[in-house]
């Protein structure tokens, strides 16, 4: 079957934008084919630096026929309705059409539209210039004398030529005629812009792939990376080195050259006095180069791997020797900023964070370093840190924010500190939660377990969360400037894979919500906005309890993600979560499991069903009646009702309802779904033989109340009205 063939050939490409650029390709062209019908058998796209390529294989050579049956207004309709039929269905006359009788609606007109299939080649020349034409670049220009045209074309960087055929394997494909903005498709490329300039003329896609192999283009992204990490990987070798393996700089390099050549570069011995993050972030960030270590130890060595895009004729030595000369000019620079910095006391620095500002409505970071502080009191003797040592990290967490080294190297906040810290003598604990306190940073990341680290950190976190919550800077859709879910679900992993027992509103956010209010009604209150400042505060001038409600709901949508990643039902977090007080996450989670291996039983699962029953009933009848049923169930007209079932259902309730109490309060959730599961037997009966709404009013409304009973039993343990089943 005939296939696809697309370059779209242009000036350098971006790297961070090749991937999904490619994947855009793919997707837009197969969802246009599919979208008209034609199938396709598979379908892959390339990227180089100058370059996107799509291959469609196992293309129809045409479309199939299609006959549609358009059914019509009835016979005898307004002529409005008929005109409107006529027109939506191509016809010119009812003779056209045709006349169905149905034995229910009688007549009415249906028109047989036929299509013929189009050639595929036609619709490829109609779906590919519009995708081109609005390809959702992240960044786009206009270039050229066309760039003051309306309508012009907008490309990543300005297209060159774009080469588009179709057909079998075994003829000669065609060339799919359009242009865009100028450039017709053809069969014309062109290989490595300085070892292969000439003209290649391609026909296929085998063709293709070979012709750019030999003019020094490697399409394939995923085999110049392999190029790369092999080749790097032996030549380390070869001086009895090894790589420091980087995937994410891997990406970026194999997206800057389309022949890899590696190369061996050196630096003075002298520099690994600077730490080894530094040389790293330096070799890394300036000159996209990978670092080597010695060989089965984690200790730099003096010498870097670079990728250049050119096979030299003298060998590299001088595309070496230029880099060598950068890297050493980069590498004097943090070595002046690491040797400057180690005068200065990481206390010393304190002063200079009350001028730099961490939001304008939040306070410079000085005030922000004063809050951590004493969060970090208040926490640490709650998760069995020490109080001081918590109170010493966070006072220095943020004093690194000022240094040289970090503000050439911004990714190296909190590490550097940490080395600073280590220097000048502080105790392990505090130089770890310098460097630790910024954990975890995403879903892989690694939580801290020393309790100074963790202190400082879930301090850090919840400032961050109720700081912006009360300049009510909340995250809205897929909005989150501040990294605040990525915060709240840094506290989830924080607390739960240390498992400690940290209440939530009790605990910490109270109070750090309450320090964040108290300091906005002062700025109010120097402002002069007397209604603001009020609108704050309580009939004695006191400051209201400032905690909002969704900033809980927010933590539980966090737990959620976290849960669901572990396999939990997010609708028993909701059951869980919606009793009063739920604000315990280690507590949650062990209820949720507890919960979710109950409802695994058939005990579990019955009593659910019981539950939903009883549920369903309650609703009904409150709604009928316009009231709650809330009152206990009169225990001696159950016995006198000579119900042996409703009887039975009573003394359960009372049992079961004490007995997952106590567990509950003994924290054995495991201890109350076993309680629980002892009126599996008694519901079923009691909805078998007693009838709920009786005659006698005060026997039913006894009997609501009983199920009222059962309602409040399970809320012992989680609200069954969120479970979903």
């Amino acid at each position: 079957m005939p296939d696809l063939l697309l370059e779209l050939r242009s000036e350098e490409i971006p790297a961070r934008m090749q991937r999904r650029a490619a994947e855009d390709l793919r997707r837009l062209v197969t969802d246009a084919l599919v979208e008209r019908g034609f199938l396709y058998e598979g379908a892959k796209a390339f990227s180089t630096p100058r370059r996107l390529a799509l291959h469609v294989a196992g293309l129809p050579p045409r479309g199939k026929d299609v006959r549609e049956e358009r059914k019509g207004p009835r016979v005898g309709a307004p002529d409005g309705a008929i005109q409107g039929f006529l027109k939506s269905a191509g016809l010119t006359s009812l003779d056209q059409a045709t006349t169905v009788t149905d034995p229910k609606k009688g007549e009415f007109y249906v028109a047989v539209i036929e299509r013929p299939g189009r050639d595929t080649i036609d619709v490829l020349a109609e779906i590919l210039p519009a995708i081109i034409k609005s390809f959702p670049w992240p960044k786009s220009m206009r270039w050229g004398a066309a760039s003051a045209q309306p309508g012009s074309l907008r490309w990543v960087r300005p297209l060159q030529s774009i080469v588009a055929t179709f057909g079998p394997e075994t003829e000669t494909p065609e060339i799919v005629p359009f242009t865009v903005d100028g450039i017709a498709a053809g069969t014309t490329t062109y290989g490595h812009r300085f070892l292969a300039p000439d003209a290649i003329e391609v026909r296929r896609f085998d063709d293709y792939i070979q012709a750019l192999e030999r003019a020094k283009v490697v399409l394939d992204p995923e085999r110049r990376k392999d190029i790369i990490l092999h080749d790097a990987r032996d030549l380390a070798f070869a001086r009895g080195l090894e790589l420091v393996e980087d995937e994410g700089l891997l990406d970026e390099v194999a997206g800057l050259v389309e022949w890899p050549v590696v190369l061996l570069g050196t630096f003075d011995p002298s520099f690994l006095d600077i730490p080894a993050e530094a040389i790293r972030a330096t070799i890394r960030a300036n000159q996209k180069c990978f670092v080597l270590r010695e060989s089965g130890s984690d200790t730099l060595a003096p010498a870097f791997i670079l990728v250049s895009n050119l096979v030299a004729s003298d060998g590299g030595i001088a595309i070496t020797g230029g880099n060598e000369r950068v890297v050493r000019a980069r590498l004097s620079d943090a070595k002046f900023f690491w040797e400057t910095d180690k005068a200065i006391r990481l206390e010393d620095r304190l002063a200079k964070l009350d001028s730099i500002v961490f939001h304008e409505k939040l306070g410079t970071q000085g005030e922000r370093v004063a809050r951590i502080a004493a969060l970090a009191r208040g926490i640490a003797p709650i998760i069995g840190a020490d109080v001081q040592l918590a109170s010493r990290g966070a006072q220095l967490a943020k004093a690194d924010l000022v240094s040289e080294m970090v503000g050439e190297f911004p990714e190296l906040q909190g590490l550097i500190g940490r080395k600073y810290a280590t220097l000048q003598g502080e105790h392990p604990s505090v130089c770890a939660a310098l460097e630790e306190h910024y954990k975890p940073v995403g879903p892989s990341d690694r939580v801290p377990t020393d309790p100074v680290s963790v202190a400082v950190a879930l301090a850090d976190k919840f400032d961050t969360l109720a700081g912006f919550w009360s300049i009510d800077e909340k995250p809205t859709g897929s909005k989150d400037p501040y990294a605040l879910r990525r915060a709240a679900l840094g506290v989830v992993r924080l607390i739960l894979e240390n498992g400690l027992r940290l209440k939530l509103r009790e605990n910490v956010l109270k109070d750090a919500f309450y320090v964040q209010k108290k300091r906005h009604v002062a700025v109010i209150s120097v402002s002069g906005d007397d209604d603001r400042d009020m609108a704050a505060l309580d009939a004695h001038g006191n400051l209201e309890d400032p905690l909002p409600a969704d900033l809980l709901v927010f933590f539980a949508d966090r737990l959620k993600v976290y849960l669901r990643d572990q396999g939990a039902r997010h609708d028993l977090i909701d059951a869980v979560f919606a009793l009063s007080g739920q604000d315990d996450l280690l507590m949650v989670v062990r209820r949720v499991e507890a919960l979710g291996q109950f409802l695994e039983t058939d005990d579990g699962k019955n009593l659910l069903a019981g539950y939903k029953r009883a549920a369903n009933i309650l609703r009904i009848e409150e709604k009928k009646d316009g009231r709650v049923y809330e009152a206990e169930p009169d225990r001696a007209a159950i016995a006198a009702s000579g119900e042996p079932e409703e009887q039975a259902l009573s003394e359960a309730l009372v049992a079961a309802r004490d007995a997952a109490s106590a567990a509950v309060a003994a924290e054995d959730f495991s201890g109350a779904m076993r309680a629980l599961s002892i009126l599996r037997a008694p519901v079923d009966a009691f909805f078998e033989k007693v009838i709920v709404n009786a005659d006698d009013p005060a026997l039913r409304e006894n009997r609501l109340a009983l199920l009222n009973a059962l309602r409040a039993a399970t809320r012992e343990v989680a609200d069954f009205s969120k479970i979903e089943g």
